[in-house]
């Protein structure tokens, strides 16, 4: 066998036992990303009620650090009452009540897994995987001989593919 095919079969190898090994975390990425598409609606989000008891005499930003409510503004303020988008803050007292929708438990680890940053501890994985799947763009290329016509209509595909992700991009 020449050393071209050999290279060519040990590429197909790695494509097809990496393609089986992430087969799981692809599936995870698909879901997440497709969940992740209507993230500024309320689908599949549940309604939660907190009520917890903070430092008294907090401003809007510190009640928002406390809650994990990001950008948090008291929209107005009545008597010792400061009231925010999702609920209220006792400035006397310390009680603050607010309501959070969020995505159901799985769901919700799988959408923080595909939106990670490099500050969040499983980032590697996010690398590894984007990595991956640069590998499998590559490496599908080896998976026919170039003179074959599977290969020639492959690369009109890939051209077409490439032009539509391109119109997307810019328009």
């Amino acid at each position: 066998m020449s050393k071209q095919r050999d290279f060519s079969n040990r590429i197909r190898t790695y494509h097809r036992y990496l393609g089986f090994f992430l087969a799981g975390i692809m599936a995870v990425y698909a879901i997440s990303g497709i969940v992740l598409l209507f993230r500024d609606t309320d689908f599949l989000k549940k309604e939660y009620h907190y009520e917890k008891q903070l430092k008294v005499g907090l401003n809007a930003a510190q009640v928002g650090s406390e809650t994990k409510i990001k950008n948090l503004k008291f929209t107005t303020t009545t008597g010792d009452i400061g009231i925010f988008k999702h609920g209220t803050y006792n400035l006397k007292t310390g009680e603050v009540e607010y309501t959070l929708k969020k995505l159901p438990f799985v769901l919700d680890k799988m959408a923080r897994l595909h939106i990670a940053k490099s500050s969040d501890p499983l980032y590697f994985l996010n690398i590894f995987f984007g990595l991956a799947l640069l590998f499998f763009v590559v490496s599908s290329f080896w998976m026919f001989l170039p003179k074959t016509t599977i290969f020639k209509k492959g690369l009109l595909f890939t051209a077409a593919g490439l032009i539509l992700t391109l119109v997307l991009l810019f328009v």
